[in-house]
């Protein structure tokens, strides 16, 4: 099974490289996130995607998640909730059995740092009840935080500026003992140039000067049948590159 989340930027403006992408890789799962558009607005070949169950939750202009399952995967229809704290529409789930998935798009924290740290945590107790529910989760998305110092570029370390605060690693940390295994850096542990997103000026992408932004977050139980996760950082015009876990199984 293929699970990828990809912080498209704009779904209008990457129509095109998503529908390759789904064509090409034929995920199980896809996770979007900052698709800056409302439900309606999705370009309709993707709003309806032929053989995906699919989960718009969006905003005009601005943030935005989604959430695709391959209908010949999971052949009964899952159930699509709205967790009670979002805003600004950052999370979507999809629960199949005992397993749920989810797109995140935690807010940046410049502009309202406070509303970062309380998604942050209630997002941390929405993770420990879906456990404590016998939920086995598959989280993916952008958590606009840089779990270590690796996860930052040598050159862009800085430990006061927001994604890289000692706070807000602490906040990831405390999701991750929850329960949760980091399959980027399980299947990486000494990749200390994985990074997934790159501003997009002087060649940063090119020169891999970049941050570790964007995640797949599984269940332990789920994590011991995953068999990879790597980064796509050659493919589409996002700044943000796709990011693809793989499971021989969900057991």
């Amino acid at each position: 099974m293929k699970v990828t989340t990809w912080n498209v930027n704009g779904i209008r403006a990457r129509e095109t490289q998503v529908m390759q992408w789904v064509n090409d890789e034929r995920p199980d799962v896809l996770a979007v996130q900052e698709m800056k558009a409302l439900p309606e607005q999705v370009p309709a070949p993707l709003r309806s995607l032929d053989g995906y169950w699919c989960a718009w939750h969006g905003h005009k202009g601005y943030s935005g998640v989604g959430l695709l399952l391959r209908r010949d995967t999971f052949p009964d229809e899952p159930t699509i909730t709205i967790p009670p704290f979002d805003f600004e529409t950052r999370i979507v789930t999809a629960q199949v059995g005992d397993v749920l998935f989810a797109s995140v798009y935690v807010p940046n924290g410049g502009k309202d740092f406070a509303a970062k740290v309380r998604f942050l945590e209630a997002f941390e107790a929405f993770a420990a009840d879906a456990r404590a529910r016998g939920l086995r989760p598959v989280i993916c998305g952008d958590f606009n935080v840089t779990r270590e110092e690796r996860d930052v570029h040598p050159l862009l370390r800085k430990p006061t500026e927001i994604g890289q605060t000692p706070g807000e690693r602490a906040m990831l940390a405390r999701i991750l003992d929850g329960g949760l295994a980091d399959l980027g850096r399980r299947f990486a542990p000494d990749d200390d140039g994985l990074f997934t997103w790159w501003a997009p000026w002087r060649n940063m992408r090119e020169r891999n000067v970049g941050w570790r932004l964007d995640y797949v977050l599984t269940a332990e139980s789920l994590a011991r049948h995953a068999t990879g996760c790597v980064v796509h950082p050659r493919f589409g015009t996002s700044d943000h590159a796709p990011v693809t876990a793989t499971f021989a199984t969900l057991g």
